[in-house]
């Protein structure tokens, strides 16, 4: 007898004893599956006079076929050896034509056989656009005549993609500057095969600080370097719409190429080495060459060291020339920027940076333009009169915007200064157009310039135009949307003088689609696209944006999803809650508690969110709002894991409050560091019955130079870094948690490894914890197969501990 039960309990906790499970492929349930399985809408690109439409059609997900190809992961790159182009690039599989006016869509014809379309680049005169098509063995040249809707192949598979487009269209639009592979190239090293010579090793120097973050895939050894420089490496040819291609330059680690606005020069930037082991390529020895149309050098105007040593804090940049490129307002005049206080915050100075610009053929010194108080934040051109020129401070969240005569130069004259997270005062974009040369420079008439802005407000969403005063900086609005039952997103200024704008309308149940509007005919609409809904079956789920103070005072908001069936006047059944959400860092409670959630936001489920469930009878809370706030000198997260909690807190009993919900059950999820804060939930309150994490870091000194927004290391503020890590806590926590990792996580500090950690130590140490790891996914999920098989580990999960 006692023989007898010690083998059924040995049977019964034999399944808590494997492990791992021998699982296949899983698919949720119709309710789900029905929402997961939609075919994507195409994508659309327009010519500037708003003439013909470009369709880009693509496969709602990618597969595991896609993912299982070769992959090298050099530089910061992953690159696929035998295509010369990114492996985890997202492939076209069609392109239509159409005139924008016309409902009716042209197939584009003579598109190569089962097409992998990227790179896609009109010409300068918008008649053509040029494409790569990734082949089994590389990447050929194709050419699409937009008006005759007719593609043509101009090369075999010989384009070296790895580095980025590599096609740049000449001024004449009949000529393309193409990145080819080398004849003579050497075969790739199999670093498994090879023999090292040596040990790796690498010194720091006395003295020398430096604050890098935890980069994924660096060289690591000297076929690592082989092979990258062999994968990087191309020669420069011009070709003609013909095929027939003429050398333009030998073989180099090209990088960029940018030709001026007037078309006679092309500004070229190669790599050089020495490489680095602890940064990313983009971080290697550059330099910087203009040559005319012929090949002939003109000027080498930047040579850039190799940057391993950065100072700390998220406003440190590299010593030298930085930022350049070509005046979009000017025929062949180059503009850079250089720190004055030696690319370190800390050092105090009047002024951080200095704008020069530079006239080819570049025989004579730069010019200094103007310089900016604050860290140099982008420059907009206008003409000789203006140009809009920004600078910010991260630790004060402060942006300021100026006007600047670039014929003048000098100081700077202010417009707004404000913080660039109080979206209520935001003053909208600056409107451009192309000018002369095909660039796009500010949109100006007289004297008057012109800005759309998003239009959040206490009361809701209202976008609009502005037109701003030039000499005065007074603004008068032109057109504010008025709808409240959808959103009105203003997209472009067609024709200021006419009232034409282009605009994209949506609902929570109407798909967005574009329209042309007149702002001066009492707001004339004609739409132009007419995409369907794809999600039907949650057309009538009620939506809601609600909004709540958590203890200390702080506006939170989110929008809540409610079952269509779901009786909200007699509340006689008390659902499951989901809660998704994502942690940001704010310097102000003012700010943390401005909301941009819109309930007539078109209800768009993916399998990063929780909206899925409303399907299966779950009240969902979805972008919840979940600020940290460090007012002043302090630092957010000094109190990151208290105001997390009260974020929390706050969420669940304004749900509750609402009479909708059973607040023993409720679940919380989140991905990369809403992975983090769910963890961090789930060990320190006890108000959540289970949580699932996704592609998360758990341990943060394995991210001891800073992470997300901490811009102290480790050594500084060691009890912030071991608080806010759940591994250092895992012994505290016991609430059931899904863990889920891609296994091939690309993202800075999100090492698949620390998934792994994290699960090996909450399971050593008793929790309720399942880890699932996705076989060839990078920190976003791409495979059908994984996708619809997490959405399956997520319902049952999500079944079995919140609804028993």
């Amino acid at each position: 007898m006692k023989k007898n039960v010690l083998i059924l309990s040995l049977l019964c906790f034999f399944p808590l004893l494997r492990a791992q499970e021998n699982i296949t492929y899983q698919k949720p349930s119709k309710e789900i599956l029905e929402l997961a399985e939609y075919e994507r809408a195409p994508s659309i690109s327009m010519t500037s006079d708003k003439e013909w439409a470009l369709l880009m059609y693509r496969n709602t997900y990618g597969s595991l076929e896609e993912l299982n190809q070769d992959e090298l992961r050099l530089g910061g790159l992953r690159i696929n050896p035998k295509t010369y182009i990114g492996s985890r690039t997202n492939f076209l599989n069609n392109l239509k034509v159409k005139k924008v006016t016309d409902s009716k869509e042209t197939q584009v014809q003579g598109l190569p056989e089962n097409p992998m379309i990227s790179n896609l680049t009109w010409s300068p005169d918008e008649s053509k656009l040029a494409f790569t098509n990734t082949a089994e063995n590389g990447n050929e040249l194709w050419v699409v005549d937009v008006k005759n809707a007719q593609a043509k192949k101009l090369t075999a598979p010989i384009l070296n993609a790895n580095l980025g487009n590599p096609i740049t269209w000449l001024k004449d639009s009949n000529h393309l500057l193409i990145k080819v592979l080398p004849e003579n190239r050497s075969a790739l090293v199999d670093s498994k095969k090879m023999i090292p010579t040596g040990p790796i090793v690498s010194t720091g120097n006395q003295g020398v600080v430096s604050q890098n973050r935890t980069y994924q895939d660096l060289l690591k050894n000297k076929t690592d370097e082989a092979n990258f420089e062999n994968l990087a490496t191309s020669e420069l040819y011009v070709i003609d719409l013909n095929g027939g291609k003429k050398l333009f330059k030998s073989s180099a680690m090209y990088d960029e190429e940018s030709l001026s606005p007037d078309g006679k020069y092309l500004m070229i930037t190669t790599l050089e080495k020495p490489f680095s082991y602890l940064v990313p390529y983009y971080r290697f020895p550059m330099k910087t060459k203009v040559y005319d149309l012929q090949g002939k050098e003109i000027a080498e105007v930047n040579d850039i060291p190799l940057n391993e040593i950065m100072p700390k804090g998220f406003m440190a940049v590299r010593k030298g020339k930085r930022n350049m490129g070509w005046r979009s307002d000017a025929p062949s005049t180059l503009y850079y920027v250089e720190a004055l206080d030696e690319g370190d915050p800390a050092n105090k100075v009047e002024y951080r940076d200095a704008v020069y610009t530079w006239k080819a053929p570049f025989d004579k010194a730069p010019q200094l333009l103007t310089r900016t108080p604050q860290r140099y934040a982008g420059i907009s051109w206008g003409d000789d009169d203006i140009a809009i020129v920004y600078d910010r401070w991260y630790d004060t969240r402060n942006v300021k915007t100026y006007a600047l005569n670039p014929s003048k130069g000098g100081d700077l004259k202010l417009i707004w200064d404000r913080n660039y997270q109080d979206v209520y005062s935001d003053p909208g974009n600056f409107q451009q157009k192309k000018n002369e040369y095909g660039r796009y420079t500010l949109l100006k008439n007289k004297n008057k310039l012109y800005l759309i802005g998003d239009g959040y407000t206490p009361k809701g969403q209202f976008p609009f135009i502005d037109e701003l005063d030039a000499r005065t900086f007074k603004t008068k609005r032109l057109y504010q949307s008025k709808f409240n039952d959808r959103i009105e997103k203003i997209s472009e200024i067609i024709d200021i003088n006419k009232g034409d704008i282009l605009v994209n309308i949506q609902s929570k149940t109407d798909y967005p689609n574009y329209f042309f509007r007149n702002i001066k005919r009492k707001g004339k609409l004609k739409q132009i696209t007419f995409n369907p809904n794809p999600f039907e079956s949650i057309k009538d789920v009620y939506k809601e944006v609600i909004k709540y103070k958590r203890k200390d005072g702080v506006e939170l908001s989110g929008t809540l999803y409610l079952p269509a069936n779901y009786d909200r006047k007699a509340k006689t059944e008390k659902l499951p809650l989901l809660i998704w959400a994502y942690p940001t860092e704010y310097k102000d409670k003012n700010s943390a508690g401005q909301s941009t959630a819109n309930p007539n936001e078109f209800t768009f489920p993916y399998y990063g969110s929780f909206v899925y469930w409303v399907n299966k009878g779950y009240a969902v809370l979805d972008d919840a709002s979940f600020p940290i706030v460090g007012e002043g000198k302090e630092e957010p997260n000094d109190t990151f894991i208290e105001q997390l909690v009260m974020n929390a807190e706050a969420a669940i009993d304004a749900v509750d409050d609402l009479g909708y919900i059973n607040r023993k059950k409720v679940g919380v999820g989140g991905h990369s560091y809403g992975a983090f804060m769910t963890a961090n939930l789930l060990t320190h309150s006890d108000l959540f019955a289970c949580g699932i994490a996704r592609s998360g870091a758990y341990n943060r000194t394995l991210t001891p130079f800073g992470f997300q927004s901490e811009q102290r290391n480790y050594w500084e503020a060691p009890e912030v870094y071991n608080t806010m890590s759940p591994f250092m806590n895992a012994k505290e926590m016991k609430t059931p948690l899904l863990l889920i990792h891609g296994e091939a996580d690309n993202n800075s500090g999100t090492f698949t490894l620390q998934t792994e950690r994290y699960f090996q130590a909450l399971k050593g140490l008793g929790a309720p914890v399942r880890m699932v790891i996705l076989p060839k996914e990078s920190h976003g999920y791409k495979a059908k197969e994984n996708i619809l098989h997490l959405l399956w580990e997520q319902e049952q999960f999500l079944d079995k501990y919140l609804k028993d």
